[in-house]
């Protein structure tokens, strides 16, 4: 996790230094420095300014940081800022739909309830044989014995 996040420090680190000065400007600088300072040291990430972030590979704490930079120095007003968060607000929902209806115990579940559906309405049934113990076996051959013997 550590590590995670110092990869992330220095992904925010190199898309800050592409930023232009007028948004570079408006994070304060002990800010800065602390992305320079916590980055994990022998990762360099590749950025390209001509291909959006989201199709990058980045890390997601490195996309939260970035949110979270632009709610706090980034966003103009706001109406701008609350615009973001309602945009955040919505992508979370819809993820938290997406993993229900795809978390993998539902879809076992789901699929399980289907077939004994399915099995219902066309008249197939599940018939469950068993089979007789060695004991049950050799009760009922007692059981035979006496009734020839009567």
């Amino acid at each position: 996790m550590l590590m995670d996040n110092m990869i992330a420090y220095a992904e925010v680190d190199a898309i800050l230094n592409l930023l232009e000065d007028k948004y570079k400007e408006k994070v304060p600088e002990k800010v800065r420095t602390f992305f320079k300072e916590e980055k994990m040291v022998d990762y360099t990430p590749t950025i390209d300014v001509n291909i959006p972030l989201i199709q990058q590979n980045l890390k997601r704490e490195t996309i939260v940081l970035l949110a979270i930079l632009n709610i706090n120095y980034w966003c103009e007003n706001e109406e701008e800022r609350q615009s973001f968060v309602n945009e955040l607000a919505k992508n979370e929902e819809e993820k938290k739909k997406l993993e229900e209806k795809y978390n993998p115990d539902n879809l076992f579940k789901n699929k399980q309830k289907e077939i004994i559906d399915e099995n219902l309405q066309t008249g197939q049934e599940l018939i469950i044989y068993k089979e007789t113990n060695f004991i049950s076996k050799l009760l009922n051959k007692i059981k035979q014995l006496f009734k020839k013997n009567k």
